[in-house]
């Protein structure tokens, strides 16, 4: 897949790869490529039933837990306040989402769950520093709660993609109305409820 890059509003090409990934905690498309990301079964199955549990508007996001065979454990998601990317901070955020709606398999000698992110955005599809932020969280959250890190999501008004499969679709999107659940699916769980909200993200809902 090819990515593209997002022009910055902030520094310019003053400051070096190196010192952002070092100072933001980010990934490259590259690095993210090269992690081994397990492939989801039915991307679009996946995007569609968390657009119809938790119907984000941009600036949220969506931690969700999959079985062994794709199907949803758990989901939460929380809309992230204007703050510097940084991994982090964001892998912080993921975790305590993740501790209030599953247990951990840290018990478990190699993860059976995986969690995936679908990250709701203005812009459109192509890479940024703040996917990248994501990406890095993602990561280090699923290794503190022993699950596989999955696949990580944008939804932009272009529709939704995949990043590092060059899988997408143009619906659902940040705009689209969520989607009836199928008589075949089951209805979405009830919703959780937690403690106070990250000091740099605010929790919206979890379903």
């Amino acid at each position: 897949m090819t990515f593209g890059f997002a022009p910055s509003s902030a520094a310019s090409a003053s400051t070096s790869a190196a010192s952002v990934n070092a100072g933001a905690r980010l990934l490259e498309p590259a690095e993210w490529a090269a992690a081994g990301i397990p492939l989801l079964r039915n991307p679009r199955e996946v995007v569609s039933g968390l657009h119809t549990r938790h119907r984000p508007a941009p600036s949220t996001a969506i931690v969700a837990v999959l079985d062994v065979d794709d199907r949803l454990c758990a989901s939460a998601s929380f809309a992230r306040r204007p703050a510097a990317a940084d991994g982090w901070v964001l892998r912080n955020a993921l975790l305590d989402q993740l501790r209030r709606v599953i247990p951990h398999d840290l018990r478990r000698r190699t993860p059976v769950r995986t969690a995936v992110l679908l990250y709701c955005r203005e812009g459109d599809a192509r890479w940024t520093e703040e996917d990248g932020a994501w990406m890095w969280g993602l990561r280090d959250a699923c290794t503190l709660h022993g699950l596989r890190c999955g696949a990580y999501i944008t939804l932009t008004r272009d529709g939704w993609q995949v990043l590092g499969e060059g899988r997408g679709g143009r619906r659902p999107n940040s705009a689209s109305a969520p989607e009836p659940f199928a008589t075949s699916e089951a209805p979405p769980p009830p919703p959780r409820t937690g403690g106070a909200a990250s000091d740099i993200l605010s929790r919206v809902a979890a379903r």
